[in-house]
């Protein structure tokens, strides 16, 4: 029993009536403490305009085929290139992504074996398109494809511009 005397009077003992660092540190909180809170900024009134172009196009969407080829169809009088004609698989690329690997020949007709940056081989002759500016065939030969582009010229016309394209040289060859 003398034991949870003892115990009783230590946990007595450690508690006391002395708060003054408590008191004094509310104080000096509260002193440094504002007590204003910072008005609200200000509202301004919101004004509502009427959007009245529902019947124009937006903005945010790509305009129609339709239009653009009307635009095309407007520069009468220059050179442009036909919207309406059907496009071949290598119009897709760029000429830099495309390589001569050779020809072939049969009865008269010598077609060029053009291979695009996908490592797929294509057969062209003269009149075939390819190139990104609407590029037409007008020479095959053992060693190079002679091709007439249309590039626009900035003012809505198109200009012709020939590229010859040689046969890529294989290292044993050179």
């Amino acid at each position: 029993m003398r034991i949870f005397v003892l115990i009783g009077l230590a946990l007595v003992s450690g508690c006391y009536d002395d708060t003054s660092d408590l008191s004094a540190h509310m104080e000096r909180v509260q002193a440094t403490t504002t007590s204003q809170i910072d008005p609200m900024p200000e509202v301004h009134p919101y004004n509502h305009y009427d959007y009245s172009a529902f019947d124009l196009r937006s903005p945010f969407s790509l305009p129609k085929p339709e239009a653009i080829q009307q635009k095309i169809q407007q520069m009468s009088g220059c050179l442009s290139p036909d919207p309406r004609r059907r496009k071949q698989p290598l119009e897709k690329y760029a000429l830099s992504d495309l390589t001569m690997r050779g020809t072939m020949g049969d009865d008269g007709v010598l077609w060029a074996l053009m291979e695009a940056s996908d490592f797929t081989l294509h057969r062209v002759s003269i009149g075939s398109y390819l190139g990104l500016y609407d590029g037409r065939i007008t020479e095959v030969d053992g060693k190079s494809v002679k091709l007439v582009e249309l590039t626009p010229d900035g003012a809505g016309c198109w200009v012709e511009r020939e590229t010859v394209i040689k046969i890529a040289q294989s290292v044993s060859e050179e």
